[in-house]
């Protein structure tokens, strides 16, 4: 069976990927120009792959799909997904902005505290909301989801979202060498 759950989960591998090198950041803060680099690189990673590949496939098909089999999830834990979403969003526009004022400090802890809440939020997609989906949803209409993922990462494009995987690991490397 196409399994749209596997393919989150495999995401969600990536995303954790990159919270434990945007850990790694602060053995570099000394060095200015290459922290702040490496941070909008960073940056760039989480707002393509996490938001727009992931977070995407979460908001437009995944949880309204569930919101639509189960309404009680609209007002706990789906919006809870779509609050984190949003301040997972703003949090990196504060990194950002910090990062382009050249407060590193600033941004390496709040670059620290988005990474931590990003850690948190797919502990609970993982546990708790991808276990709800599975159990609520049949193969056949898992299977529709699985599609549906697929056309968005089409739509996105399918070649853009191997190099998101490929220019973190350039990051790591960097951080390693």
């Amino acid at each position: 069976m196409n399994d749209p759950i596997k393919l989150l989960f495999d995401e969600h591998d990536i995303i954790t990927d990159a919270t434990n090198t945007a850990l790694e950041l602060r053995k570099i803060i000394d060095k200015p120009e290459v922290y702040s680099e490496q941070v909008f690189q960073l940056i760039s990673f989480f707002r393509e792959y996490a938001d727009k590949y992931h977070h995407h496939k979460e908001e437009e098909v995944l949880f309204p799909e569930m919101v639509k089999a189960n309404e009680l999830l609209e007002s706990g834990v789906v919006q809870e997904m779509f609050e984190n979403h949003e301040d997972f969003r703003e949090l990196i526009r504060e990194i950002e902005q910090l990062t382009k004022d050249n407060s590193l400090s600033n941004a390496q802890d709040k670059l620290e505290f988005y990474v931590n809440a990003l850690i948190d939020h797919i502990a609970v997609e993982n546990e708790e909301v991808f276990e709800i989906a599975r159990t609520q949803f049949s193969e056949d209409e898992l299977e529709k989801i699985y599609f549906r993922f697929l056309d968005i990462d089409l739509e996105l494009g399918e070649k853009n979202k191997v190099a998101l995987k490929e220019r973190l690991a350039k990051i790591k490397s960097t951080l390693t060498a």
